[in-house]
């Protein structure tokens, strides 16, 4: 039987990473609006960069994790692994949450079941930033037929 501390950690992981995904598309959705003084280009532009930080916050997140469980002697990494343990969980996260999935990194333990519901909680969030960006796409840009474009504008 597998430790509950596990299902634990897994399940506030992907709470966590849901919420911060959640909390920056919301923000993001009631103020780039009112950055009129902005280009809308430049708006949608914003928006990606920060939406790429929110990934990267939830990534860092599972890495954490990962050293957590590891330090709780939930599991171990074994395989390319380095000198450096927080190095390795960063790693594996970046390649679990984008499903990239080299293998060259693998745990083992209750730590195994983490890095596939990483790659499913990525794949949803990743897919969310892609409609929200498009959504907000069709807001902003001027080739919307939602926004009256004018030939001399320069915010296309």
């Amino acid at each position: 039987m597998h430790s509950i501390l596990t299902w634990i950690f897994n399940g506030a992981l992907i709470a966590l990473a849901v919420f911060i995904h959640y909390e920056t598309l919301y923000t993001l959705a009631t103020y780039l609006p009112r950055l009129s003084r902005i280009p809308p280009r430049y708006r949608v532009l914003l928006g990606v960069l920060i939406i790429l930080v929110a990934h990267a916050l939830e990534i860092w997140a599972f890495a954490l994790g990962y050293l957590a469980m590891i330090k709780l002697e939930l599991g171990s990494l074994f395989g390319m692994t380095t000198s450096d343990l927080l190095s390795d969980c960063v790693y594996l996260s970046w390649v679990s949450y984008t499903t990239v999935g080299f293998g060259d990194i693998a745990p083992n333990g209750d730590l195994r079941f983490l890095p596939g519901l990483e790659a499913l909680t990525g794949l949803v969030l990743i897919t969310w930033s892609a409609s929200f960006l498009f959504i907000e796409m069709q807001k902003f840009w001027p080739m919307s037929r939602h926004v009256v474009h004018h030939p001399d504008s320069r915010d296309h």
